[in-house]
Order: structure tokens, then sequence, then C-alpha cells
């Protein structure tokens, strides 16, 4: 696939690669520039189950802030076989690419697009509107495989289930709802939610399917340069 602007999340050219050594806490990750200490800030709260192991590649890029107290942000890890993207934030931005440039069927028609959308006591990550009415979407990032299947999420989630409650009241109420997995590695065929982790959020997230929320799982081309979103991945329970 060819990458460009329309389909692809490019990440800053100064991003430097580190050795990982340890995490400390939730978000703060520890690792070796060229033998000498940095720390780097996460914002993945998830375990990143298989993938933080002391000696494996890290890639970081620079804080916009140069006076930020960690001047890194990890962004993917290197599994010794393929790049694996850890940031939270790239779905939201993946998400916002492919309706810009009509990358996904499900999100055309709609001619807005509202990031951090609020409802009541409910805050989304986006709401589209225009002539195909209105929909709520969540996106998230997954990470975790086991036997060519991607699985959301790779740890216990109240946040999640919150969420995906909020998106059954709103389809009760009438409105279009969808979740956008982003798998931002390589090796997955299908997309499910992880019962073996988190058996509340995948007992609320059947319902929610069986109330018609979208499930718009994609995979992706990652590397250093850039994350491209390729090809949905069905869904199997």
């Amino acid at each position: 696939m060819q990458r460009s602007k329309h389909n692809t999340v490019f990440l800053d050219t100064s991003c430097v690669q580190a050795v990982f050594q340890s995490r400390e806490k939730r978000f703060t990750v520890h690792g070796l520039i060229n033998g000498a200490a940095v720390a780097a800030h996460t914002n993945n709260s998830g375990s990143m189950m298989g993938l933080l192991r002391p000696g494996r590649d890290i890639l970081l890029s620079p804080a916009a802030n140069p006076a930020r107290k960690l001047p890194y942000t990890l962004e993917m890890v290197h599994t010794g076989q393929f790049w694996v993207g850890v940031n939270t934030h790239t779905p939201n931005r993946m998400l916002r690419l492919a309706w810009q440039n009509s990358l996904i069927p499900e999100l055309k028609g709609f001619e807005h697009f509202r990031s951090e959308a609020v409802i009541g006591d409910s805050r989304l990550d986006a709401v589209l509107h225009g002539t195909g009415g209105r929909l709520w979407i969540e996106a998230k990032n997954v990470t975790l495989m086991e036997e060519e299947k991607a699985y959301f999420p790779d740890a216990v989630s109240k946040r999640a289930s919150k969420h995906m409650q909020e998106l059954m009241l709103m389809a009760e109420a009438g409105y279009q709802t969808a979740c956008f997995y982003l798998v931002q590695r390589p090796d997955c065929r299908c997309f499910g939610p992880a019962d073996f982790i988190d058996p509340e959020f995948a007992d609320v997230f059947r319902q929610a399917v069986r109330q018609g929320l979208m499930v718009l799982a994609y995979d992706t081309i990652i590397d250093p340069e850039g994350i491209t979103l390729y090809r949905p991945l069905p869904l199997k329970f």
C-alpha cells in the first residue's frame, strides 16, 4: 500500500530509538539511549501485555514542550519481528483522518466531525453529524494479540465498560453508535473482546453490539515513519 498524508499518521522525524529497561507505575518508562538513562511518558495505562520486556527496542518522540519533566513520549515497542504502536492518542488522530479522506465506508455521509463530544454526563471521543444523521464514536488502541486475533482490552478497564454502557444508552435514545478499534500491529486476522482479561467489558460489549453498535476494527502498516490505515478486521466472539 502506498503511504500518503491521506491514510497515514506520520511520526515526528526527531523520534529516537532506545532500549527498554523498566516501567514505573503506569505512566513512566525507563530506557537507554546510547547507554545513557532516559525516562519517557507513556499515555497507555493498559498492561501492554507481552510487549514491555527489558532489552527490547522502543521508539520515543520528543515532547512538544521542551520544559516538560519527561522529555519523551513512548510511541512504539519492537517485538523482535515488528513494531507495535502504543500511543493511545493515535486512534483519535486516525479516526479524524479516516473521516476526512473517506477511508471507512461507515463514516461517509457525515459532513461534520467534533472531537471530545459531550452529551449529558458523557464525554466521547467524537460525534459525526450531517445528512447521515448523528454518530457517536469511541476510539480505542489495540496492542494485544493471541493466536492471530486482536483483543481489547489488555487489562481490566472500568472506563471502557462505562463507555460501552453510555453508547448503549445513546442507542436506546435513537442515536447511531460505533467503536473504532485501531490495531497497531500487523499480525492479526480478526478482532474480539478479551473475555479472559475483562469479562465484564466483554459482556457489555456483546450487549452493545446486539443493540446496533458498529464495530470498526482496522489493522495497520506500522514502522517508525508512521501508522497507515490498512484493512478492516472481522469481528469474532
